[in-house]
């Protein structure tokens, strides 16, 4: 891994106690940020940095390598007002916070789709228009944790697939509107293995893995190390970062050679 130094550095992590939010989170406190990350409920276990050799710079809470955890909901206004009432720097904000549940379009709650829209589409505005003015002053950047269903059909997620596309572009618009004094960019995540990914992906996680080139899905830490390399990144903005071990193998070839379980 390469290494980068974030002491001194101040880093928001939404979702971050857990999946693709606590490898990020704890990817950032490895290279010694001071990390803090908000969900809806407390991490079952605190947020540590992970093993690595060098050793992170002391914690904002006094615990070295430890994230400071905020109890807030990004969908609300009032949550975020709090939660960046207790800042007063701000050097890196990364909107992971995300997903959603199988869900047909056909015969589903229109209250369901506009909650998954409000949580992976507008909740990040939100949360980068109200960090604005702290990245500005530290010439910092806004990382959108993207997925490829907002690249490609996403039967039974599409609604969160829409959002992603929307997520997408909304970055790369304010990557214009912002610059030069706040850069922001997008991780587009393939699938992932969490650790949820057994129940996400109905126990056949192998199954999915040999679908894509790279012999297995993207690890929490693999999206974090990428996120260190587009925070660090002084000139990089408006860009899109693919992180899905090559793609997913069209499913025509599989049937072609008789790979696929029948």
């Amino acid at each position: 891994m390469i290494a980068f130094d974030y002491t001194g550095k101040v880093v928001l992590v939404t979702g971050g106690t857990k999946g693709l939010g606590r490898g990020i989170a704890r990817a950032f406190l490895s290279a010694g940020a001071t990390v803090i990350v908000c969900a809806r409920t407390p991490p079952d276990a605190p947020v540590t940095a992970p093993p690595y050799p060098r050793a992170p710079a002391p914690a904002s809470d006094g615990r070295t390598g430890v994230a400071r955890f905020v109890r807030a909901d990004v969908r609300d206004p009032e949550d975020l007002e709090r939660l960046f009432a207790g800042l007063d720097r701000l050097d890196v904000v990364v909107n992971n916070a995300g997903g959603a549940p199988y869900a047909m379009v056909a015969g589903t709650s229109p209250r369901l789709h506009a909650r998954v829209i409000e949580l992976n589409l507008i909740a990040p505005l939100l949360v980068a228009q109200r960090a604005h003015p702290l990245l500005a002053a530290t010439q910092g950047t806004v990382i959108m944790i993207g997925s490829t269903s907002g690249t490609r059909p996403s039967p039974g997620t599409s609604a969160y697939g829409a959002a992603k596309a929307g997520l997408h572009h909304l970055a790369a618009c304010l990557a214009a509107e912002w610059a030069p004094d706040v850069r922001v960019n997008t991780v587009v995540v393939g699938l992932a293995e969490t650790e949820n990914a057994a129940e996400h992906y109905g126990g056949r996680s192998e199954l999915m893995s040999a679908t894509i080139p790279a012999g297995r899905m993207a690890g929490p830490s693999d999206v974090g190390e990428v996120c260190l390399w587009l925070a660090g990144s002084g000139y990089v903005t408006g860009a899109q970062i693919l992180v899905h071990g090559g793609g997913e193998t069209p499913a025509w070839k599989w049937v072609a050679s008789d790979g696929i379980s029948r």
